[in-house]
């Protein structure tokens, strides 16, 4: 089977699509399998170019980009799809062979959800993988679906973030975490309570991978709203106006 011949996109019993995109075919067929007997519909892509592409017209439920890839790279590609609106809430799974501590922040910078080593093992991507699905069909976060504060807003229904009168797109998981921390302001969350609410128990991530969301959610809020507990963790509150 050729790379073309993967590029069908395979009919199967469950709803949830998810897009494959990497360029070695054994990799692509070895995940693509994997899914399949779950019962998902899989599409595929050789490279980073295609995977944007794809993305942009199917709208997956989840996308899982290999880093290295001829064309464009997985960073680039991942950093495209969370740039566009339509795709901006696409968890990202990474896969890589480099599992240095530097690899695996440069991939959430780069708007990544998760992030699992190569050699893969089946069982691990499928629990990955059903992890971040249930986060997004069942986010752990509690009403209303809107919060509504002096010069901020952040309405879940339309997965939107407005500062200053200006609409702004977050990825996933810089939205689920902002928004969790809205929904108690004032209200000091222990790393632990962040993790099991928005990453969930089931998905393993580094232990800088909250501060890496925090800062990047500062920089777009003007380094307002959350603030950082020393020892404990965060909280969100609303800056006093002089």
């Amino acid at each position: 089977m050729n790379v073309t011949e993967l590029l069908r996109t395979e009919m199967v019993k469950q709803n949830a699509q998810i897009l494959i995109a990497d360029d070695e075919l054994d990799i692509l067929e070895l995940i693509r399998h994997t899914l399949n007997k779950e019962g998902f519909l899989v599409h595929v892509a050789s490279n980073g170019a295609q995977a944007v592409e794809v993305a942009k017209d199917i709208k997956p439920d989840l996308i899982i980009l290999d880093v290295m890839m001829p064309v464009m790279d997985g960073m680039e590609a991942c950093r495209q799809i969370k740039e566009d609106p339509t795709t901006a809430s696409t968890p990202i799974v990474f896969l890589t062979a480099r599992s240095e501590e530097f690899a695996e922040l440069a991939g959430f910078e780069a708007g990544a959800d998760d992030y699992i080593a190569k050699p893969i093992r089946p069982r691990v991507l499928l629990s990955r993988v059903k992890a971040l699905l249930r986060r997004g069909n069942n986010l752990a976060m509690p009403e209303p679906e809107k919060y509504a504060f002096d010069n901020l807003t952040i309405d879940r229904e339309r997965f939107l973030v407005e500062y200053e009168g200006k609409p702004l797109q977050f990825p996933r998981k810089e939205f689920e975490l902002l928004a969790f921390l809205a929904s108690r302001p004032g209200r000091v969350f222990t790393r632990d309570e962040i993790l099991e609410n928005v990453w969930g128990n089931e998905v393993l991530v580094v232990d800088r991978t909250i501060d890496v969301h925090v800062r990047k959610i500062r920089e777009k809020l003007n380094d307002q709203f959350i603030y950082t507990v020393k020892g404990v963790g965060y909280k969100f509150d609303v800056p006093q106006r002089s």
